[in-house]
């Protein structure tokens, strides 16, 4: 599986956002080859807007590109803010039940040496992602890398905001076992806004 992360920063009409996805992006999305379904989240207080698009193979999201481009130009100026596009594969998805709105996620990003990335994704799973999975009011996570550039986001998936606080903080103190490994980045805490699922 495959992702794109179009996302705005400073946005500045998050509900105008979310019904642009819902009303003219989902559609079109649909119609697409490939297509696997699609989230929408933010952070509120940090005005950050995230679409999350998934597609079966590289071919399917790189196809899809043409189709989606205008539109995206058009959502640009109903979201504000300067928008963003990268692409992932999925390398992790795993969920006690499918995300809906409401559900909190905390993103985070994460850099690593490229000829490092297998490695690195075997010691998440066998290491860090059983401690995820024990912390109260966990519900998923996905990992997404891009293994040109070593670039890696993890979402992970809490019954609310309370949980992923905690989370939060737990995650913070699980750093020091990854020293060496990987670069730690931003992250965000945000709410599952809209979920599409073809």
């Amino acid at each position: 599986m495959y992702a794109r992360i179009v996302q705005s920063t400073a946005a500045t009409d998050i509900d105008g956002g979310v019904a642009f996805v819902r009303d003219t992006v989902a559609p079109i999305v649909r119609q697409q080859h490939g297509y696997r379904g699609l989230t929408v989240s933010a952070d509120r207080k940090a005005n950050v807007f995230g679409v999350l698009p998934l597609w079966a193979d590289k071919a399917d999201l790189e196809a899809s590109e043409s189709a989606l481009a205008k539109t995206r130009a058009e959502g640009q100026k109903i979201i504000g803010g300067e928008l963003t596009v990268e692409s992932f594969e999925e390398i992790l998805f795993e969920t006690k039940q499918p995300p809906g709105p409401g559900v909190a996620l905390l993103v985070r990003r994460v850099s690593m040496d490229p000829a490092k990335v297998d490695d690195n994704i075997e010691f998440f799973r066998t290491t860090i992602l059983p401690q995820i999975q024990e912390t109260p009011g966990f519900r998923g996570v996905r990992q997404l890398v891009n293994r040109e550039t070593g670039n890696s986001l993890v979402g992970t998936l809490w019954d609310d905001a309370a949980a992923m606080e905690n989370a939060a903080a737990e995650a913070e103190a699980r750093q020091a076992q990854a020293a060496g490994r990987v670069t730690f980045g931003e992250q965000t805490k945000r709410e599952i806004l809209f979920v599409d699922q073809p």
